[in-house]
């Protein structure tokens, strides 16, 4: 499978050389950038509209990706009812999009719809997104997860919510919340 094969090549050519320790004190050497990195992000529209590098490798690597995420994301299970998201349609095929980005590093952005325009749990089913993603699929991926855009009354602050690593984070710590995030991402066995 590429992705598996694509993480080990990653995950095996970034050996760090150890920090040097001074009076039990570690040392980070400094890295100088020389243009600062500013990751396009959910907001940044533009990054999804323009062409980017077309090589015929490079679409079927992204084409793999997109199919690889959208099955795990057929998996997960609607919160309040007993069917998938696949099944109550808020996430279909053309929820996903990949677009290579920088060397090897690829933008994935989620498009869901909530079943609902006032749907309470909207936040609860992009965690899962997240969450799934994140326990199946690890480096060289910037993940941006947004509501389908007029689809929920509350979008954007639903938006920044679910892209905020702080906020995601501080969500997964509660313990009840992530039992149900576990609960829902689960695979069947």
């Amino acid at each position: 499978m590429f992705l598996t094969s694509f993480l080990k090549k990653i995950s095996s050519s970034e050996s760090k050389p150890p920090p040097e320790t001074v009076n039990n004190v570690i040392l980070e050497k400094a890295v100088t950038v020389s243009s600062p990195v500013n990751l396009p992000s959910w907001k940044d529209r533009s990054i999804w509209t323009s062409s980017c590098r077309q090589e015929p490798n490079v679409q079927n690597q992204c084409q793999e990706i997109k199919e690889i995420i959208t099955d795990l994301l057929r998996t997960i299970r609607d919160p309040e009812k007993p069917n998938t998201l696949e099944d109550l349609l808020v996430i279909t095929d053309e929820s996903v999009q990949v677009q290579p980005f920088e060397e090897n590093g690829y933008l994935v952005r989620i498009d869901f719809n909530p079943t609902v325009p006032h749907c309470s749990l909207a936040s609860l089913i992009g965690l899962c997104l997240r969450g799934k993603i994140q326990k199946n699929v690890v480096e060289r991926i910037k993940l941006d997860i947004v509501i389908a855009e007029g689809k929920h009354s509350t979008e954007e602050e639903i938006n920044k919510q679910i892209n905020d690593k702080e906020r995601v984070a501080a969500a997964l710590e509660n313990p009840n919340l992530k039992e149900m995030v576990d609960s829902c991402i689960r695979d069947e066995e």
